[in-house]
């Protein structure tokens, strides 16, 4: 018979290193931020140790700068759109952000 802790370990899963974190962030919305201004929102599906991923109802936003050429100033624009299923390739990622846990 197992002992209390030993239970409890199997209920817990520890971490022991980076990609621990985001295995407990499977099936959970997850911010992902990557290269080029574009950030991801979406349930986490799968991952692997290059950080490919795959999102369901994964929202992208593609923030881009333009110089108006009247006054020189920054024009920010924000373009968004819903993808039903995404795979994102790992060499662009910058950072993953599990959900908050509030506890």
């Amino acid at each position: 018979m197992a002992t209390e802790e030993e239970q409890l370990s199997q209920v817990i899963l520890p971490v022991k290193e980076p990609l621990d974190l985001i295995r407990l962030s499977l099936d959970e919305k997850v911010y992902v931020k990557m290269r080029n201004e574009r950030e991801l929102r979406g349930r986490l599906h799968a991952f692997d140790q290059h950080l490919n991923m795959v999102l369901g109802d994964a929202e992208e936003t593609v923030t881009t700068v333009e110089i108006d050429e009247e006054t020189y100033e920054e024009v920010y624009k924000t373009t968004k759109r819903t993808i039903p299923m995404l795979f994102v390739r790992g060499d662009g990622v910058i950072l993953v952000s599990p959900p908050m846990r509030v506890g």
